[in-house]
């Protein structure tokens, strides 16, 4: 029996923290009967931010995803990452449904339950552990690991003794933004071992460069299990390779048991696979130590480089990096992981991107500073509280104690398109796009975003720019937001470009008419253009010319309006909600006065360039 176990990564939180959740089932089947025979201890596959993604962007359903997964890794158990009261959405969800979504879970092939709390408070883990047990399964309680003035061993010796006496099997350091150092590990660990008898599993992203050093002293200090990820998706913001670690520990008392040629073999495919969601690609070091300090995890950096290209804002990474740890001090030092690490890098992001701190602030934050999502472990800050919430009440229960069953309710709204109870749950998890998913699933009309060829890559990496890659164009009344990906390879006279149109992908096919000879560094000639615009471009909207023009700070889709012409509205009422960056923010009117004119609906992407709503100032 090997001394020490591994847990692959490579088909959940490697692709994750890599290339921003993209890898498609279909690329993970083929090589699913060689990692069976592997001999690991288990296979992390789901959970996390795979099942938002697969209906997102990939328009897969995820429990398809699970069922073909259990069906092709008939000898290994398939691990999940569950986030307590979470489960995988954004916000607390009821009993019922906590109870009725882990059993789905276990029932379609789920058998290691990773649970976990971003506040760490264990309040909110108790229901899902609980469900795990009553499925038979397998409950591993976590620890999700920080550094600040409130968290130290004892901290973490007193949350683990609670979560053996709440009936779990195993016991996880969850270091998601590579913090731990090899000697607090060795201190953690001996500490751990002496307060409880649970076997230790460590997790430690490899952003900061120290993660393999951390599980090398973990094994020597007690640990029996760890988590690596396999060549082809290890290393900078994901995992220690698991080859490497193999070979580290191959002959000594903590060998893992695993063949290394097939390890490699295993990773050939992978590597082979991974050049196919090159567009997808993580930008930046591959070992960045500025995550000591601003402690962003690994699964969140490839979605934050993603979302500031998207906001046309990637230069201004190092400001957000440094304000992370000020948002995370102003809210009491939550540890940074899914759900919180988007609520306080979302917050950071408008920080910067606004021009003023909290000038605008997410419902998240607010709902945080009320305790919604748990116990702030320290003393946030007061004068950041009143600003976002006034003088609201902050509850002190659990915060689902507040909630009333809703899965009858779930079942009602989603009735005509969910075809099962494990479609209510996709409902569940995310009304908006689980309804559209399901809408689109009934039409036959389920598109995954496209993956740009090869032959675009090269030129979306050239140097030297010949013309605008990002403009607005207007046509026939209607303006579009155009911003170019990459080019491909045509021939007489035509070529593809792959462009995003409001946000949409879309492939373009230029024809050539005549020739014109651009200097490198000059801009570009202005043309006249003709054809037919994309479907589905946002209405043409005014500029902001007065202090009644509502706007918003980033582009986003509209998911709430508040107001119509003629109701009256103070400085600083909410007006609309728009999700930026998988976050709702609501924006305020700027002015007290009437609303005159609503230029936006429900569904509609907005950019910061356009009036969404006018008022009439006092």
């Amino acid at each position: 029996m090997p001394k020490v176990h591994v847990t692959e990564l490579v088909l959940r939180d490697g692709h994750q923290s890599l290339i921003a959740t993209r890898m498609r089932t279909e690329d993970m089947l083929p090589i699913c009967g060689a990692l069976d025979a592997a001999g690991y201890w288990s296979l992390e596959a789901w959970g996390g931010a795979t099942f938002d993604a697969c209906v997102r962007f990939l328009k897969e359903d995820p429990w398809e995803r699970l069922k073909k997964l259990r069906r092709a890794l008939p000898n290994s158990r398939i691990q999940m990452l569950l986030r307590g009261q979470n489960l995988l959405g954004y916000r607390h969800y009821p009993d019922d449904v906590v109870r009725a979504f882990v059993t789905k879970c276990a029932d379609n092939g789920i058998d290691v339950f990773r649970v976990f709390d971003a506040m760490n408070d264990l309040r909110n883990l108790r229901v899902s552990i609980e469900a795990v047990k009553a499925a038979g399964k397998h409950a591993e309680g976590t620890l999700s690991y920080t550094t600040s003035p409130v968290h130290g061993i004892d901290y973490f010796v007193a949350m683990a003794k609670e979560l053996e006496a709440m009936g779990c099997d195993t016991l996880a350091i969850k270091d998601m933004a590579g913090l731990l150092t090899p000697y607090d590990t060795e201190k953690l660990v001996k500490a751990l071992k002496a307060a409880v008898s649970l076997p230790i599993h460590t997790h430690s992203h490899a952003t900061s460069g120290l993660a393999s050093m951390v599980h090398l002293k973990a094994v020597e200090a007690g640990a029996s299990m760890i988590d690596t990820c396999l060549s082809a998706y290890s290393e900078g913001a994901s995992h220690p390779t698991t080859e490497s670690l193999v070979a580290a520990l191959a002959g000594t008392e903590y060998d893992t048991g695993l063949n290394l040629v097939k390890l490699q073999e295993i990773s050939a495919y992978f590597r082979e696979q991974r050049k196919k969601y090159w567009q997808f690609e993580m930008s930046g070091p591959q070992v960045d130590t500025r995550i000591l300090v601003s402690q962003v995890p690994g699964g969140m950096i490839s979605n934050l480089t993603n979302q500031l290209r998207e906001q046309g804002a990637l230069n201004r990474m190092d400001e957000v990096l440094a304000e992370i740890p000020r948002v995370r001090e102003d809210l009491g030092y939550p540890p940074l992981v899914t759900p919180t690490s988007q609520i306080v890098g979302t917050q950071a992001v408008l920080n910067v991107l606004t021009g003023g701190r909290y000038k605008s602030v997410t419902n998240e934050v607010k709902s945080y500073l009320l305790g919604r999502y748990g116990a702030a472990p320290g003393k946030v800050n007061e004068e950041v509280k009143k600003l976002a919430v006034g003088n609201q009440e902050v509850i002190t229960c659990r915060p689902a104690d507040l909630l009333t069953d809703e899965l009858d309710k779930l079942r009602g709204e989603a009735e005509g398109l969910a075809k099962s109870d494990e479609d209510v749950l996709t409902y569940a998890m995310f009304p908006d796009i689980g309804r559209t998913f399901l809408q689109e699933r009934a039409a036959g009309t389920l598109t995954p975003e496209p993956l740009l060829p090869a032959e675009s890559k090269e030129a979306a990496s050239c140097p030297a720019i010949y013309a605008p890659s990002e403009f607005n164009v207007t046509l026939h009344g209607e303006t579009y937001h155009i911003r170019i990906k990459g080019t491909g390879h045509g021939g007489e006279g035509q070529r593809p470009f792959y462009v995003h149109v409001d946000g949409v992908a879309e492939e373009v096919l230029l024809e050539a008419l005549d020739e014109v000879e651009v200097t490198p560094g000059a801009a570009a000639p202005r043309k006249s253009a003709g054809g037919k615009a994309a479907a589905g471009g946002s209405k043409q909207r005014p500029r902001p010319t007065h202090a009644g023009c509502v706007t918003t700070a980033m582009p986003g889709t509209i998911v709430d309006v508040k107001v119509k012409p003629g109701d009256k509205v103070k400085a600083g009422d909410g007006v609309l909600v728009i999700e930026a960056m998988k976050m709702e923010n609501e924006v305020q009117a700027p002015v007290s006065g009437t609303v005159v004119q609503v230029h936006v609906a429900k569904g509609d992407a907005v950019t910061p360039d356009q009036v969404l709503v006018e008022i009439q100032p006092e």
